[in-house]
């Protein structure tokens, strides 16, 4: 079955840029993982706040490697794109990208792992888990890049 991606849109504000009106690179990880909260809350019908605080479970990043490709400019809106490149028996591998109309501006590669806030290790994801995660699932020659 063809995955499908999961997208949110962001408005840049002031906060997120540097003095030159621009995105201060760290913001990005930041708006990165609202689109992961978004996707949880959205995409995989799970309230995150509840899978934190009531199910005690969390999902840290456990590698990234991004490309910053163009600037982004405050007033700009960006489509924050999520895809599932894999999900292993832990782990999650993730391409998220933030686009302004057509115009790439940031792409990562980033693995997260599901993670039990009790006995801080990683731990497999639940078959249930699973399902809704393989509906994001796109191959790899379906990325863009």
């Amino acid at each position: 079955m063809q995955g499908r991606a999961f997208e949110s849109h962001k408005l840049i504000r002031f906060q997120h840029c540097d003095p030159a009106g621009i995105v201060f690179y760290p913001q990005y990880f930041v708006l990165f993982h609202e689109l992961i909260e978004d996707w949880f809350n959205d995409g995989l019908g799970i309230k995150y706040g509840d899978f934190i605080a009531k199910q005690r479970l969390g999902v840290p990043t456990v590698r990234i490697e991004c490309d910053f490709v163009a600037p982004s400019t405050i007033g700009e809106t960006l489509a924050l794109r999520l895809i599932v490149r894999r999900a292993g028996r832990s782990s999650i591998a993730l391409s998220l990208s933030a686009y302004a109309g057509e115009s790439v501006r940031v792409r990562t590669e980033q693995v997260i792992v599901l993670f039990s806030l009790e006995s801080r290790n990683a731990i497999p994801i639940p078959p249930e888990l699973r399902t809704q995660i393989d509906n994001f699932v796109v191959g790899e020659q379906d990325v863009a890049r």
